[in-house]
């Protein structure tokens, strides 16, 4: 018996021992300074991105993740949005009897002076994340969006500590829903940004945000899935890749930080799948990579110019590989291209299969589109083809998605002697043009043109040859080597066809 109450103290010992050095090797890692970031000037901004990956065959067992999220937990804050709406109101108006009146169509019963009256209205309350020493951060578009699609009018940022902020909306991304806003503090805390592309499936993961308002929140969990792309939480035209965790999030924590056990941020809580409205473990971060990329745009210009690729693309499926002959069900399968498009322009054609960007695998056409959204308009990128048993390579000069066609492409001569100019916002503007409408408008015909009979000055060219021109360069290419073309045009309060032979 007295043997055995030796070895249970000896045991003892040595598990106390063990849990002491197991936490004292904690607290060093958890107290790691973390790397200080200098302001830049403006249109320098360096948004550092650690692409360290996590050692997974670490042997040390933590008994708590206090001291890694101590330090993390003051970067993560409050985002509170508000509306101003300001309306008009004779002086001295009793609200509900003027109401009564207007539902029963009577005049007002005061005929005072009118006043401007503002009413303020929360649009709720949310979380965003510092990620820079001057003030950067990080939250969802939605989180500072009111109910009329526009920017909340106020932005309020309260830390952990009470302290709140005036924020400043530096620029919102809503196709990714994402959003940058800006305090006006030094020397604040801040979180290092990983790069996710290194996350797998069972890594640890702690969720920090504000949940339904009552206060700054920790939850633990572990990266369920990668790369969901199919969920359209983001609508048709959002740019989805989400990370699954089942770390609970709740309402508020949208914007809020999904960290690593490193305490490093690894993505923005966003949304949650759910029947109850509360977490069921069906969370969903947008990945710390593409943000860093979004949030890099939106600090240094503002906006995200994305570049177009100018071809219509769904997943390959077996049947469409069997029918083109291509060896693996994998890629994105062009439907069409554009002409005059990027895609076009290169030499891709309807039944091309792209595999790869820049050597990058393309698993279906949302990886594609997901990739292509990573390059700005101008830049170039390396295409993978299949076409049939051949693998092709193709340099793609994208396009940007608001003058598709090149600058050049917006106004010029369309035929001898008319000089048009594409149907835009300004051009809209400027001759009092509906902005529903899309075309062309004939900017002047030369007195000796042979077009100076049926075509004049401020017509508008809607139709040529059945369909409608969206640049210069698109309508030279629908007219093309026809002897005789149709142009469905309006003037003067009448629309009609004309027919026009080349010279």
């Amino acid at each position: 018996m007295e043997k055995q109450l030796h070895l249970t103290a000896f045991y003892i010992g040595c598990l106390i021992f063990l849990t002491a050095c197991s936490a004292e090797e904690s607290q060093e890692v958890g107290d790691a300074p973390l790397e200080q970031q200098p302001s830049a000037p403006p249109g320098s901004f360096n948004l550092p991105l650690d692409r360290t990956a996590i050692d997974r065959e670490d042997p040390k067992l933590l008994t708590s993740y206090a001291p890694v999220l101590k330090p993390v937990k003051e970067t993560v804050v409050a985002v509170h949005s508000a509306s101003v709406m300001k309306f008009m109101r004779l002086r001295g108006m009793n609200p509900r009897e003027e109401m009564l009146r207007r539902f029963f169509g009577m005049p007002p019963s005061n005929t005072g002076e009118p006043e401007e009256i503002e009413r303020r209205y929360s649009e709720g309350v949310g979380s965003g994340v510092l990620i820079s020493v001057d003030g950067y951060i990080i939250t969802n578009s939605h989180v500072i969006t009111g109910r009329s699609g526009e920017p909340a009018d106020e932005i309020l940022v309260e830390f952990n500590d009470g302290t709140e902020y005036s924020a400043n909306l530096v620029g919102r991304d809503p196709r990714s829903d994402l959003a940058i806003l800006k305090i006006e503090a030094d020397d604040l805390p801040f979180i290092t940004m990983a790069d996710s592309d290194l996350l797998e499936v069972g890594d640890i993961v702690f969720a920090i945000g504000n949940p339904m308002g009552v206060g700054l929140t920790i939850t633990q969990g572990i990266v369920s899935a990668t790369g969901r792309n199919n969920l359209s939480i983001l609508g048709e035209s959002g740019f989805e890749s989400f990370i699954q965790t089942d770390a609970p999030i709740n309402f508020g924590n949208s914007g809020g930080a999904l960290v690593d056990a490193y305490g490093r941020l690894i993505g923005i809580n966003t949304a949650i799948l759910s029947q109850s409205g509360g977490s069921i473990g069906l969370g969903f971060a947008i990945p710390s990579s593409f943000a860093h990329r979004i949030a890099t745009d939106l600090i240094r210009e503002g906006e995200v110019r994305r570049g177009l690729l100018g071809a219509s693309v769904e997943d390959l499926n077996p049947e469409y590989a069997e029918a083109f002959e291509v060896p693996e069900a994998k890629g994105a399968f062009i439907q069409s291209v554009g002409e005059g498009l990027p895609a076009a322009k290169a030499g891709l054609r309807a039944g091309d299969v792209i595999v790869s960007v820049n050597d990058d695998p393309v698993r279906d056409a949302g990886e594609l589109r997901l990739k292509i959204a990573e390059f700005a308009p101008d830049e170039k990128v390396l295409l993978g083809v299949r076409r049939s048993s051949e693998l092709l390579q193709f340099n793609v000069q994208l396009a940007d998605p608001e003058k598709p066609f090149g600058e050049e492409a917006l106004a010029g001569e369309l035929l001898p002697g008319v000089e048009v100019a594409t149907i835009d916002e300004a051009v809209s503007g400027k001759f009092r043009i509906e902005e529903a409408i899309s075309g062309l408008i004939v900017i002047s015909v030369a007195a000796d043109s042979p077009y100076a009979a049926g075509l004049s000055k401020d017509m508008l060219i809607l139709e040529i040859n059945g369909s409608v021109p969206r640049s210069l360069f698109h309508a030279r290419s629908l007219l093309g080597s026809r002897e005789v073309s149709r142009l469905f045009v309006y003037a003067d309060g009448r629309s009609g066809y004309l027919s026009v032979r080349s010279e």
